[in-house]
């Protein structure tokens, strides 16, 4: 069952990733987004980090965070949580 951060990160990929045809519906939540589900290559990948750290406020550094944080819809949320739990715990 989706959330409502599941859903707005599948509505970010397909506005960023420009997917006429694909609703967030259409998008498995714990599908692999790059070499399966989604079917993202490095340069959409690319840009997927860039939408998720300017509308989240996350910095997904390392390319090793990349691959974590792009395993799936709900890896993502789960690195989105992470690090929103993080700054929230330094404020």
């Amino acid at each position: 069952m989706a959330d409502s951060l599941t859903h707005e990160i599948k509505t970010l990929i397909i506005e960023t990733l420009r997917l006429k045809d694909t609703s967030p519906a259409d998008i498995d939540d714990a599908a692999p987004m790059i070499g399966g589900g989604l079917e993202l290559d490095s340069l959409d990948a690319l840009e997927v980090v860039v939408a998720i750290e300017r509308n989240y406020g996350v910095k997904i550094d390392t390319s090793e965070d990349s691959k974590k944080a792009l395993e799936s819809v709900n890896a993502l949320a789960a690195f989105i949580r992470a690090h929103r739990e993080k700054a929230a715990a330094k404020a």
